[in-house]
């Protein structure tokens, strides 16, 4: 269950455009520990109306395009995940912090969509004789490029290695 019904929202928000107090002193007047939950709904109900104050109880789907496209605007602007839900439309402003940390950690492919639900048992043979070759060599060009990084960083770990230890060490001069 939701710590705040839309009720109390509402008539919180009102109360505030209304004139009735200002966030601090509603905050403190109906027991809410951080005044920036009041700022949020207002800008939500300002937005979106009462609509922006339900909990939704549907999951909205969104393509990957706009996922990306969210996740560059907060990137390149100085905006907080409140205002820039606000900018495109979206009321659940944590969804796009999600989005931001699943992009940071793991690159564009964790914005795109997820297969739900269990596998089917019955499988096409045809497609999936394809896909398989297709994910085998994806799945080799990965590891071989992962080799490569790895041999790169050791070359030139021992290349480094062999110039302190030849710096560290006086050259015997040739005799004539």
């Amino acid at each position: 269950m939701a710590k705040y019904s839309f009720d109390f929202k509402l008539k919180l928000v009102q109360e505030y455009l209304e004139g009735k107090g200002s966030y601090k002193f509603l905050c403190d007047k109906f027991s809410i520990a951080h005044k920036k939950s009041l700022q949020q709904w207002v800008a939500t109900y300002n937005a979106f109306g009462e609509a922006g104050l339900v909990r939704s109880r549907k999951n909205q789907t969104y393509t990957f395009e706009f996922k990306l496209h969210v996740v560059e605007l907060y990137l390149t602007t100085e905006v907080s995940y409140q205002e820039l839900a606000l900018q495109v439309g979206i009321a659940n402003a944590p969804m796009i912090s999600k989005w931001v940390n699943d992009y940071r950690i793991a690159g564009p492919d964790a914005l795109k969509p997820k297969t739900k639900g269990r596998p089917s048992k019955m499988s096409k043979p045809t497609k999936k004789k394809h896909k398989e070759e297709n994910n085998d060599d994806t799945d080799k060009l990965k590891r071989l490029e992962e080799e490569n990084l790895k041999l790169r960083i050791e070359n030139a770990y021992l290349k480094e290695l062999r110039r302190l230890r030849l710096e560290g060490t006086p050259q015997k001069k040739k005799r004539e």
